[in-house]
Protein backbone atom coordinates (compact mmCIF):
# COMPACT_ATOMS: atom_id res chain seq x y z
CA UNK A 1 0.00 0.00 0.00
CA UNK A 2 1.01 3.68 -0.29
CA UNK A 3 0.87 6.68 1.72
CA UNK A 4 -0.79 9.74 0.41
CA UNK A 5 1.66 12.90 0.65
CA UNK A 6 -1.47 15.23 1.51
CA UNK A 7 -2.94 13.27 4.48
CA UNK A 8 -1.52 10.51 5.63
CA UNK A 9 -3.84 7.37 5.00
CA UNK A 10 -2.42 4.36 4.01
CA UNK A 11 -4.73 3.29 1.02
CA UNK A 12 -4.37 0.50 -1.24
CA UNK A 13 -6.05 2.43 -4.26
CA UNK A 14 -3.74 5.33 -3.88
CA UNK A 15 -1.91 6.67 -7.13
CA UNK A 16 0.80 8.93 -8.44
CA UNK A 17 0.52 11.82 -10.18
CA UNK A 18 4.12 12.84 -12.20
CA UNK A 19 4.33 16.87 -12.79
CA UNK A 20 7.25 18.63 -13.60
CA UNK A 21 9.60 15.63 -12.58
CA UNK A 22 8.35 14.73 -9.45
CA UNK A 23 6.47 11.66 -8.85
CA UNK A 24 3.21 12.34 -5.89
CA UNK A 25 1.20 9.81 -4.25
CA UNK A 26 -2.20 10.62 -3.44
CA UNK A 27 -4.93 8.36 -1.70
CA UNK A 28 -8.01 10.83 -3.66
CA UNK A 29 -8.35 13.53 -6.06
CA UNK A 30 -9.26 15.84 -3.17
CA UNK A 31 -5.91 15.60 -1.79
CA UNK A 32 -3.87 15.62 -5.42
CA UNK A 33 -5.93 18.79 -5.82
CA UNK A 34 -5.06 20.47 -2.90
CA UNK A 35 -1.28 19.73 -3.15
CA UNK A 36 -0.54 20.44 -7.23
CA UNK A 37 -3.69 22.64 -8.78
CA UNK A 38 -2.71 26.25 -9.49
CA UNK A 39 -3.80 28.57 -7.44
CA UNK A 40 -5.71 32.09 -8.99
CA UNK A 41 -3.07 34.69 -8.51
CA UNK A 42 -5.88 37.43 -8.58
CA UNK A 43 -8.50 35.85 -5.76
CA UNK A 44 -6.79 32.49 -4.07
CA UNK A 45 -9.26 29.94 -5.46
CA UNK A 46 -7.73 26.65 -6.48
CA UNK A 47 -7.92 26.15 -10.67
CA UNK A 48 -9.22 22.86 -11.01
CA UNK A 49 -10.53 23.43 -14.63
CA UNK A 50 -8.41 25.33 -17.76
CA UNK A 51 -7.96 29.06 -15.79
CA UNK A 52 -6.49 31.40 -17.98
CA UNK A 53 -2.38 31.70 -18.06
CA UNK A 54 -0.59 35.08 -18.66
CA UNK A 55 2.87 34.93 -18.98
CA UNK A 56 3.65 32.73 -15.48
CA UNK A 57 0.76 33.31 -14.36
CA UNK A 58 -2.30 31.53 -13.18
CA UNK A 59 -5.82 32.72 -13.13
CA UNK A 60 -9.50 31.47 -12.78
CA UNK A 61 -10.67 33.13 -15.44
CA UNK A 62 -10.75 36.09 -17.85
CA UNK A 63 -12.28 38.45 -14.78
CA UNK A 64 -9.70 37.81 -12.46
CA UNK A 65 -6.74 37.36 -15.35
CA UNK A 66 -7.83 41.44 -16.14
CA UNK A 67 -7.96 42.39 -12.35
CA UNK A 68 -5.21 40.85 -11.44
CA UNK A 69 -2.53 42.46 -13.72
CA UNK A 70 -2.14 40.38 -16.86
CA UNK A 71 0.17 41.35 -19.28
CA UNK A 72 -2.19 41.34 -22.13
CA UNK A 73 -5.93 42.70 -22.62
CA UNK A 74 -6.73 40.21 -25.21
CA UNK A 75 -7.02 37.39 -22.36
CA UNK A 76 -10.83 35.73 -22.36
CA UNK A 77 -12.16 32.24 -21.32
CA UNK A 78 -12.78 29.87 -23.45
CA UNK A 79 -15.82 28.45 -21.88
Amino acid sequence: MAVCEVCGNDFDRAFEVRLDGGVHTFDSFECAIHQVAPRCEHCGCTIVGHGVQSGSSYFCCAHCASRGGAETTAVVDRA
